[in-house]
């Protein structure tokens, strides 16, 4: 072999070498499961995590696969309005028979927002939450679940305040980024993101839950997902859910919600 062949086949070398070192490096920071020691620390060193508190209290998984949406408006509407005397007592649960072995002045239905009740004032009916096909755009099609601007006038008709931004092309993630740790560390409002899935490094599509905290350290967020039985709350890099937020879910983009009580 040539002093210039040999040459050559060692750069090959060099450069093979090096192709697993660059793709790690390239690659995306995996997400860190929360109940995990590093996900622990994490919470314990945020500075960002005035909302933990409040909605971890309120937390509850929800109960079929097109109700994150409603599960998270259930969630952020009881911590809002914890202590208040004017929320709703849903007894679609109680059972025939379930009041007969006590006084008649029991009222068994504890006083809270259910991922059943939040519906009833929304923009879709329970039966298009679960995929009845809808007019949109002109169009009839399946839409199961809430698009941003749908579980938007969700909490509107709630009567909170919200603002909600499409993550699109033109979107900076820098400012999202301002924008959640913003909100993570004052009181009283809250983040949603509405991301897909697939896009984050998890299985399934559109998802929706709120934010708990941030940490700079590591520059992630900690999404309480409402699906603990599909991927918990775990720690992601914001760069990542950017990603699954800069995604279309049928008409624009996903992206969040700042929200506060009116």
């Amino acid at each position: 072999m040539s002093l210039l062949a040999r040459l050559a086949f060692a750069a090959l070398l060099a450069t093979a070498s090096l192709a697993p070192a660059l793709a790690r490096d390239d690659a995306p920071a995996p997400l860190v499961a929360f109940n995990s020691d590093e996900g622990i620390a994490r919470l314990a060193r945020a500075k960002a995590k005035t909302d933990f508190a409040g909605l971890a209290n309120q937390f509850e998984a929800q109960s079929n696969i097109a109700y994150c949406g409603p599960t998270t408006a259930a969630i952020v509407l009881n911590t809002v309005r914890s202590g208040s005397p004017d929320l709703p007592r849903d007894r679609s649960r109680l059972r025939p028979g379930d009041t007969q072995h006590l006084p008649g002045t029991v009222d068994l239905a504890v006083p809270r927002f259910t991922q059943d009740n939040v519906i009833d004032k929304g923009p879709k009916t329970r039966a298009q939450v679960l995929g009845e096909p809808m007019t949109i755009a002109g169009k009839t099609l399946r839409d199961a679940g809430y698009q941003l601007r749908q579980f938007d006038a969700l909490l509107r008709a709630h009567d909170l305040v919200t603002r909600t931004v499409v993550v699109d092309d033109a979107l900076p993630e820098a400012t999202i980024r301002a924008d959640l740790i913003d909100n993570l560390k004052r009181g009283g409002d809250y983040v949603i993101v509405n991301y897909r899935r697939r896009d984050v490094g998890q299985p399934g599509g559109g998802h929706i839950s709120p934010l708990g905290a941030y940490d700079e350290a590591t520059d992630s967020v900690l999404v309480m997902d409402v699906n603990p039985a599909s991927a918990g709350w775990v720690w992601m890099p914001v760069a990542t859910l950017v990603k699954g937020m800069r995604t279309l879910d049928t008409v624009e983009n996903r992206g969040y919600l700042l929200v506060q009580p009116r």
